[in-house]
């Protein structure tokens, strides 16, 4: 039987193109007053980090692309990336 490891996952969610990104245009309006010149195209977002118990990698990210579909964007106007990094170890927490 394989048991299940935890996955740390980090879904990146942000607008679709094309939608308005009232936050990201502030920024990029307050830049230059802050000394930081030619910076474009600021779009803001938002990120979720996850620990995911899963049998592999794969079943990893199908779980996470569920909860992304799901919960954490909305489909309408958001796009999401899903990146999900390699497992803990199952000792990790108990040796010292």
């Amino acid at each position: 039987m394989i048991s299940a490891r935890q996955f740390p996952v980090l879904v990146e969610v942000g607008l679709r193109p094309g939608i308005a990104d009232p936050q990201g245009a502030t920024i990029e309006r307050a830049l230059p007053a802050l000394g930081f010149d030619g910076v474009r195209t600021v779009r803001a977002g938002k990120a979720f980090r996850l620990t995911v118990d899963a049998t592999d990698r794969d079943d990893a990210q199908a779980r996470a692309t569920d909860i992304a579909d799901r919960l954490l964007a909305n489909p309408v106007i958001e796009t999401y990336e899903v990146t999900v990094f390699e497992a803990e170890s199952p000792n990790a927490a108990s040796s010292s």
